[in-house]
């Protein structure tokens, strides 16, 4: 199978800078696409420096900070449009998605139209750095969107996923919501709409690496209150 994976950056560069080795290392002929929101900290340049060892190293530079959802609808139109590629992974550049459970995802992938990691299926788990309140919020949105969406998946916000690109050309991108969090969960109930088999695998979700975490209580919040948009908004997929 050909294989690509979409890394949304904004101020990333300590991160990619590892991470892109990392994921090579594990999967020599995938395809990595980084997309970067015109990040103040280089993020871009050291992909490009990347570039130079990593010849299936892509880069999609953005002139503005628009948002994880916009980030990942872009760079699923590029892919679509080669029409080259058999799956497509979706995971954070900050090392809170372990690569290392990335073969087994695209294995999954194999049998499934799409691959979910897990941190709240059996064995999957967060990071003890999490405060209370945070793993209760966190969990109780993906019990409410389970509720609300009418379909069992235990980690709705889960941002590391593979799906294959057969299942993605059936949703209508312009219907996801692009805002946080709540991306993944349109996208994931778009899915599962159009007829896509979805398995969970458990991931250990780590606390980022470098750099200050862009998920808060609100961003939590704002996902739990999009869900009832995901579910009544009229979409022909």
């Amino acid at each position: 199978m050909k294989s690509i994976v979409i890394i949304p950056t904004y101020n990333e560069r300590e991160n990619i800078e590892k991470l892109v080795p990392v994921i090579f290392d594990l999967i020599p002929d995938a395809f990595i696409l980084v997309v970067d929101d015109n990040s103040p900290d280089g993020t871009a340049d050291e992909v490009t420096m990347l570039q130079k060892n990593y010849p299936h190293l892509f880069l999609m530079k953005r002139l503005n900070k628009e948002g994880l959802g916009k980030a990942y609808i872009d760079a699923f139109r590029a892919v679509l449009a080669e029409k080259t590629y058999d799956t497509v992974t979706t995971m954070d550049a900050d090392f809170s998605h372990d690569p290392l459970r990335l073969p087994e995802m695209l294995e999954k992938a194999k049998t499934y139209g799409m691959v979910v990691g897990s941190r709240y299926t059996k064995w999957g788990g967060v990071s003890k750095k999490w405060k209370w309140h945070r793993k209760l919020l966190s969990r109780g949105s993906n019990f409410y969107a389970s509720l609300l969406l009418g379909f069992r998946i235990r980690d709705w916000t889960a941002g590391f996923n593979t799906i294959r690109t057969e299942r993605l050309s059936h949703i209508n991108l312009d219907r996801l919501e692009t805002r946080g969090y709540a991306f993944v969960i349109s996208l994931k109930y778009r899915l599962i709409k159009t007829g896509a088999s979805v398995t969970e695998i458990p991931i250990f979700f780590e606390e980022r690496r470098y750099g200050i975490s862009k998920m808060t209580a609100r961003v939590i919040l704002a996902n739990a209150l999009a869900v009832w948009r995901i579910r009544f908004r009229k979409s022909s997929r």
